[in-house]
Protein backbone atom coordinates (compact mmCIF):
# COMPACT_ATOMS: atom_id res chain seq x y z
CA UNK A 1 0.00 0.00 0.00
CA UNK A 2 1.57 3.64 -0.77
CA UNK A 3 2.33 5.72 1.67
CA UNK A 4 -0.30 8.85 1.37
CA UNK A 5 -0.55 11.92 3.49
CA UNK A 6 -3.81 11.35 5.33
CA UNK A 7 -2.49 8.18 7.24
CA UNK A 8 0.35 9.87 8.20
CA UNK A 9 -0.71 12.63 11.13
CA UNK A 10 2.07 15.15 12.30
CA UNK A 11 1.59 16.12 16.03
CA UNK A 12 -0.66 18.75 15.59
CA UNK A 13 -3.05 17.00 13.41
CA UNK A 14 -3.37 14.84 16.20
CA UNK A 15 -4.22 17.33 18.20
CA UNK A 16 -6.87 19.01 16.07
CA UNK A 17 -8.23 15.58 14.93
CA UNK A 18 -8.45 14.64 18.60
CA UNK A 19 -10.52 17.95 19.56
CA UNK A 20 -12.60 17.30 16.92
CA UNK A 21 -13.25 13.73 17.53
CA UNK A 22 -14.34 14.54 21.14
CA UNK A 23 -16.85 17.74 20.27
CA UNK A 24 -18.32 16.19 17.17
CA UNK A 25 -21.44 15.19 19.58
CA UNK A 26 -21.95 18.57 21.09
CA UNK A 27 -21.23 20.26 17.39
CA UNK A 28 -22.57 17.93 14.92
CA UNK A 29 -21.90 21.39 12.48
CA UNK A 30 -18.63 21.28 13.28
CA UNK A 31 -15.67 23.81 14.59
CA UNK A 32 -14.50 26.76 13.30
CA UNK A 33 -11.35 27.63 13.32
CA UNK A 34 -11.79 30.25 16.04
CA UNK A 35 -13.24 27.58 17.73
CA UNK A 36 -10.14 25.00 17.54
CA UNK A 37 -8.35 28.05 18.48
CA UNK A 38 -9.61 28.75 21.45
CA UNK A 39 -10.15 24.87 22.82
CA UNK A 40 -6.03 24.27 22.11
CA UNK A 41 -4.55 27.09 20.96
CA UNK A 42 -4.14 29.48 23.17
CA UNK A 43 -2.70 27.27 26.13
CA UNK A 44 -0.38 26.34 23.24
CA UNK A 45 0.55 29.24 22.22
CA UNK A 46 -0.34 28.71 18.37
CA UNK A 47 -1.52 31.57 16.07
CA UNK A 48 -4.78 31.40 15.07
CA UNK A 49 -3.51 31.89 11.45
CA UNK A 50 -1.52 28.43 11.88
CA UNK A 51 -4.39 26.72 12.97
CA UNK A 52 -6.26 27.92 9.78
CA UNK A 53 -3.12 26.36 7.53
CA UNK A 54 -3.47 23.27 9.30
CA UNK A 55 -6.62 22.86 9.31
CA UNK A 56 -7.12 23.81 5.33
CA UNK A 57 -3.91 21.50 4.57
CA UNK A 58 -6.05 18.60 6.70
CA UNK A 59 -8.95 19.66 4.37
CA UNK A 60 -7.22 19.13 1.34
CA UNK A 61 -5.72 15.47 2.78
CA UNK A 62 -9.18 14.35 3.17
CA UNK A 63 -8.99 14.00 6.96
CA UNK A 64 -11.53 16.58 7.57
CA UNK A 65 -14.61 18.26 5.78
CA UNK A 66 -15.57 21.82 5.67
CA UNK A 67 -18.22 23.47 4.59
CA UNK A 68 -18.95 27.44 4.27
CA UNK A 69 -21.09 29.20 7.42
CA UNK A 70 -21.03 32.60 6.48
CA UNK A 71 -17.21 34.05 6.36
CA UNK A 72 -15.43 30.98 8.30
CA UNK A 73 -15.64 27.36 7.55
CA UNK A 74 -16.69 24.81 9.98
CA UNK A 75 -14.80 21.73 9.95
CA UNK A 76 -15.91 17.85 10.90
CA UNK A 77 -13.41 15.20 10.76
CA UNK A 78 -13.58 12.88 7.63
CA UNK A 79 -13.32 9.72 9.84
CA UNK A 80 -13.80 8.52 13.00
CA UNK A 81 -11.31 7.92 15.60
CA UNK A 82 -11.40 3.60 14.88
CA UNK A 83 -11.36 4.04 11.01
CA UNK A 84 -8.37 6.04 10.94
CA UNK A 85 -6.07 4.12 12.84
CA UNK A 86 -7.50 1.03 11.37
CA UNK A 87 -6.20 3.15 7.98
CA UNK A 88 -2.68 3.50 9.85
CA UNK A 89 -2.08 0.09 10.63
CA UNK A 90 -3.26 -1.27 7.50
CA UNK A 91 -0.93 0.58 5.71
CA UNK A 92 2.38 0.17 8.54
CA UNK A 93 1.28 -3.64 8.14
CA UNK A 94 1.00 -3.45 4.27
CA UNK A 95 4.18 -2.05 3.70
CA UNK A 96 5.58 -5.51 5.37
CA UNK A 97 6.29 -8.40 3.87
CA UNK A 98 5.16 -11.81 4.72
CA UNK A 99 7.05 -12.84 7.96
CA UNK A 100 8.05 -9.35 8.53
CA UNK A 101 4.37 -8.81 9.49
CA UNK A 102 3.87 -11.71 11.33
CA UNK A 103 7.17 -10.72 13.33
CA UNK A 104 5.96 -7.45 13.82
CA UNK A 105 2.10 -8.67 14.88
CA UNK A 106 3.60 -11.61 17.06
CA UNK A 107 6.05 -8.49 18.50
CA UNK A 108 2.80 -6.53 19.61
CA UNK A 109 0.99 -9.20 20.77
CA UNK A 110 3.58 -10.36 23.02
CA UNK A 111 3.63 -6.82 24.64
CA UNK A 112 0.10 -6.86 25.24
CA UNK A 113 -1.71 -7.69 28.39
CA UNK A 114 -3.64 -10.64 29.13
CA UNK A 115 -6.73 -7.99 28.85
CA UNK A 116 -5.82 -7.31 26.21
CA UNK A 117 -5.34 -10.58 24.20
CA UNK A 118 -9.10 -11.83 25.25
CA UNK A 119 -10.15 -8.14 23.69
CA UNK A 120 -8.81 -9.69 20.53
CA UNK A 121 -9.83 -12.95 20.80
CA UNK A 122 -13.10 -11.50 21.27
CA UNK A 123 -12.63 -9.42 18.31
CA UNK A 124 -11.74 -12.31 16.39
CA UNK A 125 -14.34 -14.33 17.29
CA UNK A 126 -16.55 -11.93 16.19
CA UNK A 127 -15.55 -11.38 13.03
CA UNK A 128 -15.27 -14.92 12.24
CA UNK A 129 -18.95 -14.67 12.61
CA UNK A 130 -19.81 -11.98 10.55
CA UNK A 131 -17.73 -13.42 7.67
CA UNK A 132 -20.33 -15.22 5.22
CA UNK A 133 -18.37 -18.21 4.60
CA UNK A 134 -18.31 -18.75 8.76
CA UNK A 135 -21.38 -21.12 7.94
CA UNK A 136 -19.30 -23.50 5.83
CA UNK A 137 -16.39 -24.10 8.22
Amino acid sequence: MPSTPRNRLGDLERVVMEELWTTADAHPEGRTVREVHDAIGVERGLAYTTLMTVLDRMAKKDLVHRERDGRAWRYTAASTRAELTSESLHHTLGELAGDKRRTALLHFLDESTPEEIDELKAALAELEARRPDAAKR
